[in-house]
């Protein structure tokens, strides 16, 4: 485990304390740890999440368009 020094302003401490208290946790660490764990899992690759998995295999059943020429059809003709 790797171990920081780190300056945090007022604010930022009292969303950890708020953090640390919520959650039940021992320290500012395990906190900081929890916030960063959830910023992960929020920025995850979309393909990666099952909530979007689903979302494309809905879009995959529903019924399509053949179209000949893009550029004609939507007016991209320049």
């Amino acid at each position: 485990m790797v171990q920081a020094l780190v300056t945090i302003n007022e604010n930022i401490n009292r969303v950890l304390n708020i953090v640390k208290a919520k959650y039940g946790l021992n320290d500012k660490s395990q906190a900081i740890e929890f916030v960063v764990n959830k910023y992960i899992e929020y920025i995850k690759e979309p393909e990666l999440r099952s909530d979007f998995i689903q979302k494309m295999k809905k879009i995959e059943k529903e019924k399509s368009i053949h179209v000949e020429d893009f550029e004609n059809r939507y007016g991209l003709n320049v």
